[in-house]
């Protein structure tokens, strides 16, 4: 019994390690175009949240343009070439985002920093997503340097090639 399941583990795990970074990207796109979309039509559960955070602007015009932003974000994870500009704007998102925690901890905290409230869970999960993008981003880098490096080596013996995601053109 533990053999099989050390072997299905195993099957598995090789699976998980081939296309998890893209699943994580899909996942993360699918996240932000929903939240975006919810932020854009105005029933976002994070609304009200965001209204208190941002009380400068006017709610009615900030949410929805914020959810475009969102949007963008996620589709922008869904296209390779875009990935480093997308990533960063995630980041910056994701700093925006935890600004409630510090600005508004009645609203994040019924005892602060032990219980949550379910906005405060809400900008915690967030972590999550800096995360995940932080290992897309380490993937995409991996990736792109690994190609640069061959090219420098193909270019020595006029070779063309194409690698991962990345296609080696001779100059």
């Amino acid at each position: 019994m533990k053999t099989t399941f050390k072997f299905f583990y195993f099957l598995l795990s090789n699976k998980i390690g081939t296309h998890g970074v893209s699943l994580m990207r899909i996942a993360l796109a699918i996240i932000y175009i929903w939240f975006g979309i919810l932020k854009i039509f105005g029933v976002s559960p994070a609304g009200d949240l965001v209204e208190k955070t941002v009380f400068w602007f006017k709610p009615e015009f900030f949410i929805p343009i914020l959810g475009v932003c969102e949007v963008f974000i996620g589709l922008g994870l869904l296209v390779r070439k875009w990935i480093p500009e997308t990533i960063l704007l995630l980041l910056l998102h994701m700093i925006a985002t935890l600004t409630p925690i510090f600005m508004l901890q009645s609203s994040c905290f019924e005892i602060f920093p032990y219980e949550p409230t379910l906005a405060g869970q809400y900008i915690i999960k967030n972590l999550v997503l800096v995360a995940g993008a932080l290992v897309i981003s380490g993937k995409y880098n991996e990736d792109y340097y690994a190609a640069m490096n061959l090219e420098k080596e193909q270019d020595k013996f006029g070779v063309t090639t194409q690698s991962g995601n990345h296609q080696i053109l001779n100059k």
